[in-house]
């Protein structure tokens, strides 16, 4: 189970974030326990150590956010700490108290999904995720975090991964409903990559070692700025 808690005292962007976190556990199939404060002295008031994941406001009215992280970190040097503010100046302090990212609100859950995703990676390193696939051999579970990229290929998916290529009937719309969550992003018709492996954007093609593959004119802005964001959004 990964606890995660709330340190937010505009009640609206609270409920957002608890409804986020419903969404996220859902889809992703993971066991998350939720708890919420309205203030930065009430998480710190009998801070026992016990979450994975801090999501913390930054302007709170008795304590700010920076600040109740930082009496935090006193305590705790290993709890995630993710900031939530709509003044970025602020933000950018995290490195002071060892902060994973920030979001800027308001947050979309596109975002939020792909922040939370890299927490959780943070909290349990060695946690896989699976997906299922038939091929012609059966039944084969595939390490998501193993998939560089995925094909269409007519009827046909083919999942390029670092174990081999597999192939299964299916549709890149469903591939990505199921994927972009852990940071895939469609580049093309025919193709969905993971953001891990991208290594360089070469005039119209994405480099994944030695592979080029090619990014199509519709989709190149909505991928660059998914792309920066991922590499870019930690602190």
């Amino acid at each position: 189970m990964i606890h995660i808690a709330i340190v937010e005292d505009e009640e609206m962007y609270s409920n957002q974030l608890n409804n986020y976190i419903e969404r996220y556990s859902k889809v992703n199939g993971i066991n998350v326990k939720v708890t919420s404060f309205t203030d930065g002295d009430e998480i710190v008031q009998n801070y026992f150590g016990d979450y994975d994941i801090i999501l913390m406001d930054i302007q709170m009215r008795f304590m700010d956010g920076m600040t109740a992280a930082e009496k935090i970190r006193e305590m705790d040097t290993k709890v995630v700490i993710m900031f939530i503010t709509n003044m970025m100046q602020y933000a950018i302090r995290g490195y002071q108290v060892n902060a994973l990212d920030y979001m800027v609100k308001p947050v979309e859950y596109f975002s939020f999904s792909q922040k939370l995703f890299k927490a959780i990676e943070r909290v349990k390193p060695d946690h896989s995720r699976y997906i299922s696939v038939t091929t012609d051999n059966g039944l084969k579970k595939l390490d998501i975090d193993k998939i560089l990229y995925v094909e269409s290929s007519g009827h046909y998916l083919k999942f390029e991964t670092s174990k081999g290529v597999f192939q299964t009937r299916g549709t890149m719309k469903g591939a990505e409903e199921v994927l972009e969550p852990h940071g895939f992003c469609r580049i093309h018709k025919g193709y969905l990559v993971n953001m891990k492996y991208v290594e360089e954007v070469r005039e119209n093609n994405c480099i994944l070692g030695l592979r080029q593959i090619p990014i199509s004119r519709v989709k190149r802005k909505n991928f660059m700025e998914k792309l920066t964001n991922y590499i870019g959004g930690g602190i």
